[in-house]
């Protein structure tokens, strides 16, 4: 079973860019068969971000709710891209959903594939 990892954009996704992650991702994979994972960070992000008024708050916001459906994992980094890379290299992660170029280049210099936005609405993998 692939493990997926989200970052932080990625859970604010069906607010800023209108796209429904999970079910692109029921669409690349059948939700039933990959592990979604977040790193610690990357909550903590969310929270902070959520704090105030305006679309940002909002979608971090929502991006708490989808949260839940991902199991929370503990890295040694505090900032959240620093947590993705870390679960990268150390192999704990298959694919990471990010629209985040400079992370997106990062991790695909270290050999994961990355799933990124494609045209409007619709997820695609990138291969290193």
């Amino acid at each position: 079973m692939p493990t997926v990892a989200l970052d932080t954009n990625a859970l604010m996704m069906p607010v800023e860019l209108d796209v429904r992650v999970f079910d692109e991702l029921d669409r690349l994979f059948g939700l039933g068969s990959i592990d979604l994972v977040i790193p610690e960070a990357v909550l903590e992000e969310l929270r902070s971000l959520s704090v105030g008024a305006g679309v940002e708050a909002t979608a971090a916001a929502v991006g708490c709710d989808l949260a839940t459906r991902c199991r929370t994992v503990r890295t040694d980094a505090s900032y959240a891209d620093d947590a993705i890379v870390e679960l990268a290299s150390n192999g704990d992660i298959d694919y990471v959903v990010t629209n985040d170029a400079p992370l997106r280049d990062r991790l695909l210099e270290r050999g994961v594939r990355v799933i990124g936005l494609r045209g409007e609405h619709t997820l695609r993998v990138t291969e290193p």
